[in-house]
């Protein structure tokens, strides 16, 4: 059972700091006017498990902050993903 936790730990820590890179990506190509990422993988990488570093990258990087589905979407993902993990250990 550690070892189930260990890698659950390291997949989050993995898919948030990526997302955190995406989200930065995304914004450094705004400011150069290149190919943006597209919103599906911003939200999907929020969706797999990023979903704090998605809320940490939308606050450092001002990225995505007048977009309602990512101002209410990405915490509203967090929240199920709380209340999945809360439901999961009862």
């Amino acid at each position: 059972m550690k070892d189930i936790h260990f890698a659950a730990a390291v997949y989050l820590i993995v898919v948030n700091i990526s997302a955190i890179a995406v989200y930065g990506w995304d914004k450094f190509s705004a400011k150069q006017g290149w190919q943006r990422v597209p919103e599906k993988i911003l939200l999907l990488l929020a969706l797999l498990g990023g979903s704090v570093g998605a809320m940490a990258a939308m606050t450092f990087f001002r990225q995505k902050t007048r977009h309602l589905k990512f101002i209410y979407g990405v915490p509203m993902i967090f929240v199920l993903q709380i209340a999945a993990l809360v439901y999961l250990h009862m």
